[in-house]
């Protein structure tokens, strides 16, 4: 089912900077999203996707699946450009005007170990924060929208309509 905040995200205009992808279920993760969100305040130039959420789409995440967003961190550009790993924090440090936090890491010596010390906390993500591998992920994922399909189908139509509804009137 879409949700609101998606739908309301979806009719702001397309400010954003780089888009990215996070594990809305992972604890450590959304305590690096709050942050970044707090950072980027009200300008918009960060859009935060959750790819835990039943109404993520690949096809407007640049195609990058579920399991491959859920591998490694992932940020989107304008133009469909892919960011993976310790690159994605770099980027958005930068574009939010932190970007001394990460600046050592583009050393090539050093931005190779920040990559494989990142590495393996990707690998080992799932485990770590208590969550089931990401096989069963995926599986429950599937079940979950496979059984849902037709209702969430009609409960994000309705849902939309209701955010335009609640949009019109505000800027009426």
């Amino acid at each position: 089912m879409l949700s609101p905040q998606t739908i309301a995200s979806d009719c702001k205009s397309k400010s954003w900077k780089i888009k990215l992808l996070y594990d809305g279920a992972c604890p450590l993760c959304l305590r690096e999203v709050n942050f970044l969100k707090s950072k980027d305040g009200d300008r918009g130039l960060v859009k935060f996707v959750d790819i835990a959420a039943d109404d993520y789409q690949p096809a407007d995440n640049a195609g990058i699946d579920f399991k491959t967003a859920m591998g490694r961190i992932h940020a989107v550009l304008p133009d469909d450009t892919i960011l993976q790993n310790v690159e994605v924090f770099r980027q958005i440090y930068d574009l939010l005007g932190i970007g001394w936090i990460y600046a050592i890491t583009r050393l090539p010596l050093v931005g190779r170990l920040a990559d494989a010390i990142y590495g393996v906390w990707a690998d080992y993500r799932l485990l770590l924060t208590g969550r089931a591998d990401l096989q069963t992920l995926i599986t429950e994922r599937e079940q979950r929208l496979a059984a849902c399909q037709d209702n969430c189908v009609i409960n994000a139509e309705i849902n939309y309509t209701i955010i335009l509804a609640i949009t019109d009137r505000q800027t009426s």
